[in-house]
């Protein structure tokens, strides 16, 4: 709504550069991901099970990028009503069904490293597929309603309509405030803490001489790099959002009033909202550096790539060089023969 309060205008040039760099990005990375999950990756585990539904989350949302960037740079909503609320549910399925996918990887490797003989009968590819499909329920569950809750009606009776904003201030009391609560419990703050317990009960375990010597300090070094990309992720791409996704909340349903605690939230919430769906370009680093089989089967394709351009540029240049040798042995022979070729050649 425009009031007196609002000071986001900013948000529309900068959600249409930031989204189309996301757009970019996230297609090229996620397609390369595709590549390796369906074409390359022979070896499956529970660990690439959890990153294959993860891969499937970020593409459906970045395939939905597109409609947003129009709307962001027409600043009206031209697609329907439909698109525009699956377009709402889609980010928030990739952003809590990311949160969520991974847990599952913090909780994987908590039980792979902390308790290595007791999680062999829970750590199985089975046990990983219904924990995903246990994710999809509870995500879909809470971004289905939130994206058919929106109503994209004009405000002061205009004929534009809007969509990923311009909640009514009865919306934000009676059903968004409950959804707020119910997708930042069960999709942010619990998942932290326990990926937080996970990666101090895991480093706890690797500072356990009898576990570095088990492990071997290479071990123990890529696990830190995994929990190091573990909580980047969540630093950067989602405390800030749902942080101030909670205050947005509290000023929007006028629990805490004033223009200067709205003028900070809104002018927060476009820029943690860009950092938010940068998630689905940073998730392939957490396919690389948590899955090994993942970094065996680039190593191998590089490999191949590698040699094969050897190979071919090996080829290119005796090909390129077989014509020289050819003029260099003419030249030998003229210069050998006997008679008047010899000595016109030097007239």
């Amino acid at each position: 709504m425009n009031n007196s309060c609002d000071n986001d205008e900013f948000k529309y040039p900068m959600y249409s550069t930031v989204f189309s760099l996301v757009f970019v990005l996230g297609l090229i990375f996620n397609a390369i991901a595709v590549y390796i999950f369906m074409c390359t990756l022979k070896i499956r585990n529970e660990t690439t099970t959890y990153m294959m539904n993860l891969v499937v989350s970020d593409s459906l949302f970045v395939l939905s990028l597109p409609f947003r960037i129009a709307y962001f740079i027409k600043r009206e909503w031209i697609f329907g009503s439909v698109l525009c609320k699956i377009s709402v549910a889609l980010f928030y399925t990739n952003m809590y069904g990311s949160i969520l996918f991974l847990t599952c990887i913090s909780m994987d490797r908590f039980l792979a490293i902390v308790h290595p003989f007791r999680s062999q009968g829970i750590r199985t590819k089975k046990t990983a597929k219904l924990a995903c499909l246990g994710v999809w329920v509870m995500v879909l569950s809470g971004s289905i309603p939130t994206g058919f809750l929106l109503d994209t009606s004009s405000p002061n009776e205009t004929n534009v309509s809007y969509c990923f904003e311009n909640y009514s201030k009865k919306q934000w009391k009676n059903e968004l405030s409950m959804v707020v609560i119910f997708i930042e419990t069960v999709g942010f703050i619990l998942p932290l803490m326990i990926n937080v317990f996970c990666s101090m009960m895991v480093l706890r375990t690797l500072r356990n001489p009898a576990t570095i010597s088990r492990g071997g300090s290479l071990n123990k070094q890529k696990v830190l790099r995994m929990i190091i990309v573990h909580l980047l992720i969540f630093c950067l791409c989602f405390i800030p959002y749902n942080v101030n996704l909670i205050f947005y909340t509290l000023v929007r349903t006028k629990v805490i009033a004033g223009c200067s605690a709205e003028r900070v939230v809104r002018t927060i919430y476009p820029i943690a909202l860009c950092m938010a769906v940068t998630n689905c370009c940073f998730d392939p680093v957490v396919y690389y550096f948590t899955s090994e089989t993942i970094q065996s089967s680039i190593r191998r394709k590089s490999t191949a790539w590698y040699n094969g351009t050897r190979l071919f540029d090996k080829l290119y240049t005796d090909s390129s060089q077989s014509s020289p040798s050819l003029q260099t042995k003419s030249l030998t022979l003229s210069s050998i023969r006997p008679g008047s070729k010899h000595n016109e050649s030097t007239v």
